[in-house]
């Protein structure tokens, strides 16, 4: 294989760990850890909630200042710079007991997140559509999924080891750091996708017209996607280690989401091809739905299981199908368009995911469960489903 055959495979190689990094580890860890944090610190849901809540209003900030149009700098630096920040907000989690501190470090790491994501997503994808190798974009958004399974692996192992919630933290900041080198390594600072010769492509400016009912829609189902995962993705472990008939489940069920997620963007990929994108969309938020609300209809392990592999087979498959949609109705615009369009579709997916957690805090405390805002949630996917197929 030639290095201009094997360029678009590093790059999403790449993209595969920056995602890892940013998303897999440093949004998403806070779901495994969270038990231990709970139970050593006496964390009540509401400010578990809100500590989520906290890192999805960074997320959202990050997206908005994503949009920028005169946000100076390159893509590349941008993402590894979000990187760098999603390690060192990771480790800080460890350095902490106060609540403010906490809710301040997942703010600053929610920013880092949608960096990572709207900057690395924009170059990884122009570069591999660039070298007409468009499929290997699955590859860039298997990170999530992947990131999600080795942090689950990375929790379950120290935690075999009775390690305290700090030492989670410190080890995860980390593997973050490693992973950012690893980026940084496979990910050029200029393109070598075609020929061996960079293809920047000049700034353009959007096209008239974008925001469309068809594009509106999207937008808000995406936000209402946001909400309808995020719940079960923040306590699902949290859900398991309180409810005695599933404590079993605890070392595996955050492990199921990641397992299931990794190759669920190439499938839920195929599935677009032969349906199109939106009813893709459609099809996998109602299968979510029907997951997110077997985690807390059934206390039977293999039910719970089974609901948290569905979240795992859809979530990501749903985030990537509403970027690419995204892309592809901004990108006459070119690639400022681009940028913007999935900025903007970030803010609302950050939108759905702050409300979810603290709305899901409280009705836990009202109700002594997580039953309820789950299955809001679920509602709220169908909802969402509806949008986007009409």
């Amino acid at each position: 294989m030639s290095r201009q055959d094997r360029a678009p495979a590093a790059l999403a190689l790449g993209g595969l760990f920056s995602l890892a990094a940013a998303m897999g580890i440093g949004r998403f860890v806070y779901t495994p850890i969270l038990p231990f944090m709970a139970e050593s610190l006496n964390l009540p849901a509401d400010q578990a909630g809100l500590i989520a809540s906290a890192n999805f209003l960074g997320y959202l900030a990050g997206a908005l200042a994503g949009a920028s149009k005169s946000l100076p700098g390159n893509p590349r630096v941008w993402f590894l710079g979000g990187l760098a920040v999603s390690a060192l907000t990771t480790a800080a989690m460890a350095l902490t007991g106060d609540l403010t501190a906490f809710l301040l470090i997942r703010f600053v790491g929610g920013i880092a997140s949608a960096f990572v994501l709207v900057f690395s997503t924009t170059l990884v994808l122009e570069r591999l559509n660039a070298a007409g190798r468009g499929g290997l974009s699955a590859l860039h958004f298997a990170g999530v999924g992947s990131g999600i399974a080795f942090s689950a692996l990375l929790v379950a192992v120290l935690g075999h080891f009775a390690v305290g919630w700090r030492v989670l933290w410190l080890a995860s900041g980390a593997a973050t750091l490693l992973f950012l080198l690893i980026a940084a390594a496979l990910v050029p600072s200029r393109s070598e996708t075609a020929g061996g010769t960079a293809q920047e492509t000049p700034p353009q400016t959007a096209g008239p017209g974008i925001l469309n009912g068809s594009v509106f829609r999207l937008i808000v189902a995406y936000g209402l996607f946001g909400f309808g995962y995020v719940i079960t993705a923040t306590f699902v472990s949290t859900i398991a280690r309180t409810t005695p008939a599933l404590q079993s489940t605890e070392q595996f069920v955050w492990f199921a989401v990641g397992l299931f997620s990794a190759p669920s963007i190439f499938v839920w990929n195929r599935v677009a091809l032969r349906t199109g994108a939106r009813k893709a969309f459609a099809i996998a938020c109602v299968l979510e739905a029907g997951g997110v609300a077997l985690t807390v209809v059934s206390a039977h392990p293999a039910l719970f299981l089974l609901g948290a592999a569905i979240l795992g087979a859809t979530f990501m498959g749903i985030t990537a199908l509403g970027l690419i949609e995204a892309r592809r109705q901004a990108s006459p615009g070119g690639p400022a368009a681009i940028r913007q369009m999935l900025a903007v579709l970030t803010a609302s997916f950050g939108l759905g995911q702050i409300v979810g957690p603290w709305l899901a805090g409280q009705l836990h405390d009202l109700t002594g469960s997580f039953q309820v805002p789950s299955l809001v949630a679920a509602a709220a996917l169908l909802v969402a489903a509806a949008l986007i197929i009409r």
